[in-house]
């Protein structure tokens, strides 16, 4: 299988709060477009630092990533970041890697939002049809 890549658009989760409670406007929420790499053997979304920047994210802490080429790397990891692919959205936090040039979306917020890989067309694609569905138990 090759590599997938998708569109998404990435939310300051705190931007979006004072947005509904009205503190600021909305076109004032820090927000990202980006094209990702669909990874589902990361576990976070992965941001660069520039897109830390960016979105003005804060630091939850600090801890020590294992990645694909075998290092150990001190890495950010975000308070929560809302993720948003088509009619389709959750927050998560994500893990700021130093020079990390590529954003990865990760099994987190891809089970969060239902998707996987239809590995015959190589895109993401929604677990059970286009539109997702809640179901309370």
């Amino acid at each position: 299988m090759g590599i997938v890549q998708t569109e998404i658009t990435l939310k300051n989760t705190y931007d979006v709060g004072k947005a509904l409670e009205g503190l600021i406007k909305p076109e004032d929420v820090r927000t990202a477009p980006v094209t990702a790499v669909v990874d589902t053997g990361a576990m976070y979304v992965v941001i660069t630092e520039e897109l830390y920047q960016k979105l003005g994210l804060t630091k939850e802490r600090e801890t020590t990533a294992h990645i694909a080429n075998g290092q150990h790397v001190n890495c950010i990891v975000t308070r929560p970041v809302d993720v948003h692919w088509k009619d389709r959205s959750t927050s998560v936090q994500a893990m700021v890697i130093p020079g990390a040039k590529k954003v990865l979306l990760g099994a987190l917020a891809l089970e969060a939002m239902d998707l996987i890989i239809n590995p015959k067309k190589q895109e993401l694609v929604g677990a059970h049809g286009d539109h997702m569905e809640f179901y309370a138990l």
